[in-house]
């Protein structure tokens, strides 16, 4: 394996004396001196800019702005500049610094690195989004990274490949919990535990999160190797969270908006994601078109618009002891429900009409192909503590032999909202794609609206860490998998047990989804394994693996 750490030196040493124009000096002692302790970044490319990031870690007692010099170079020695500035950053945004490096030639790598007084951040490289005319593109699709549950290894195996065009990253950038909660053990026993130790609610404790989260040598690696889109799912603002609520939070944490607006700034603050001056702040919905070939729509299925989810245990009627499913029905599929709100959905709309591309794909958070549970009782082993019980799981069971849905926090929560994206997509796009994470595992759907019609398809990424139904449903997972795929009509794929990655091959002719994982994330020894690979055709509806 690459040595993180060592990849970081060596890049390091080879920016060293090497400036243009006196712009950056040797690196010092950190002693008294700034420092940059969490890397380097960059996002939201264009075909002649891209976002870098950084941010100082002031010396002891430092108070004030600070001023960054920042550069980009063609090549890695930093003797063919084709961009510098300076900038000031200070306690007000956090020591953070995004500079929108402008005046860049599309589909082209870069390198950057920052300075404050003597001291230089190690190097970063970047692409450009590329101009018409081509002909492959291959991102990284990321999701759900806990730094209490282990190694961000994912992130490492990313950092090493030379061909990502960007790494795309559906949320769960960080997680809120308190000190020990949804952790594991072994990942704790080697010291990855959370700061500040409680419940992150306010502004200084999402920055404070998510600065422990930037010290991961994995997370630094795939920023400094590729430029990343991103937006937000949950667990950067609060479980379950929604437009005016989350599950994990109560009154006396204080009003959802402030926290919801702090969650925000922070992850604006930390993350190499272009600003819009005098925007509203949630609108992280935006698109970016790769050369005519792919137009890729990320969309915020979590603050700005969904509506309070409904719940079983709240939400069921029960007549005679029996749950009244068509009750429930009713309340799901009514039509006020909507997990992007009106104005996203428009421009969802629009851009899908506008949309010249061979590809139009949708980055967001939660599945989006119907799923129901299959039974597994006769399977199942259940223990005193087990995460899902006997009761629970013969509950899941009758809901799914009435017809009804697994997730409510997911597209099957909201049917008429999907129907909507859906009737968008029929009558716009030219082949759609839909990428999602949230539930930690490996999905692959062919997408059918209300009247069984296809409508693209969908592929969903493991999580970086966190666990998935392996550690939830006291089932074997090749069982788990073979009878999720039987029961339900749109699903073709499901891995139930590792983490990992996914990665999206698109040319004119085909769009492919090929899924990698890892064997652990509690030990930065391990191997690295390619799963399988399913292939949209253009014009197809239907996958067919490769």
């Amino acid at each position: 394996m690459i040595d993180v750490h060592a990849l970081s030196r060596r890049q390091l040493l080879q920016s060293m004396g090497m400036a243009a124009g006196g712009l950056l000096l040797p690196l010092q002692g950190l002693g008294r001196e700034p420092g940059f302790r969490h890397g380097v970044a960059s996002g939201d490319p264009l075909a002649d800019r891209v976002i870098l990031w950084t941010r100082i870690t002031p010396a002891a007692k430092q108070q004030g702005p600070i001023e960054v010099a920042w550069q980009v170079a063609q090549d890695a020695d930093f003797r063919r500049m084709v961009a510098q500035g300076r900038t000031t950053t200070d306690a007000g945004r956090d020591y953070t610094v995004k500079v929108d490096a402008t005046g860049l030639e599309p589909g082209q790598r870069y390198h950057y690195r920052f300075q404050t007084g003597d001291v230089h951040s190690p190097a970063g490289r970047t692409r450009t989004l590329p101009a018409a005319g081509v002909e492959a593109l291959t991102f990284a699709v990321v999701s759900c990274s806990n730094y209490p549950q282990g190694y961000f290894n994912v992130y490492r195996e990313i950092a090493r490949r030379d061909d990502i065009d960007a790494v795309l990253h559906l949320g769960d950038y960080i997680y809120e919990y308190e000190q020990g909660g949804y952790a594991n053990p072994h990942a704790l026993a080697f010291g990855h535990h959370v700061e500040p130790p409680h419940e992150i609610v306010t502004l200084a404790d999402y920055r404070a999160r998510h600065a422990i989260y930037k010290t991961e040598p994995g997370l630094q690696a795939v920023h400094a190797a590729h430029p990343m889109i991103a937006v937000w799912d949950d667990h950067e603002s609060a479980n379950d969270s929604w437009r005016t609520g989350a599950e994990n939070h109560d009154e006396s944490q204080g009003p959802w908006p402030e926290r919801k607006r702090a969650s925000v700034q922070a992850y604006r603050e930390w993350l190499p994601i272009r600003d819009v001056a005098d925007a509203d702040p949630l609108k992280i919905y935006r698109h970016f078109d790769f050369g005519g070939l792919a137009d890729l729509l990320m969309l915020d299925a979590r603050l700005i618009g969904r509506s309070q989810p409904l719940l079983y245990g709240e939400d069921m009627i029960y007549r005679d002891g029996e749950p009244d499913a068509d009750a429930f029905r009713a309340k799901l599929h009514d039509p006020a429900r909507t997990i992007l709100g009106d104005d996203q959905l428009q421009w969802l709309s629009e851009r899908l009409e506008a949309s010249r591309a061979p590809w139009q794909i949708l980055g967001q958070q939660v599945l989006m192909g119907r799923l129901r549970a299959p039974d597994l009782l006769d399977h199942a082993t259940f223990r005193d503590g087990s995460p899902l019980t006997r009761e629970a799981a013969e509950q899941i069971t009758r809901f799914a032999e009435l017809g009804l849905p697994l997730n409510l926090d997911a597209w099957d929560g909201y049917p008429a909202s999907r129907e909507r994206v859906y009737a968008a997509a029929r009558g716009h796009a030219t082949n759609l794609v839909a990428l999602a994470g949230d539930t930690h595992n490996a999905w692959a759907f062919e997408l059918k609206d209300e009247q069984g019609r296809g409508v693209g398809v969908e592929f969903a990424t493991p999580s970086v860490t966190s666990p998935g139904m392996e550690g939830v449903v006291p089932v074997p997972p090749g069982i788990v998998a073979e009878r999720f795929v039987d029961l339900n009509p749109e699903l073709v794929y499901l891995d139930a047990a590792r983490r990992g990655w996914l990665e999206l091959r698109v040319t004119p002719e085909a769009t492919s989804g090929r899924w990698h994982f890892v064997t652990t994330v509690l030990s930065r020894r391990y191997q690295a394994l390619l799963g399988p690979s399913y292939r949209l055709r253009s014009g197809e509806t239907s996958l067919e693996i490769v």
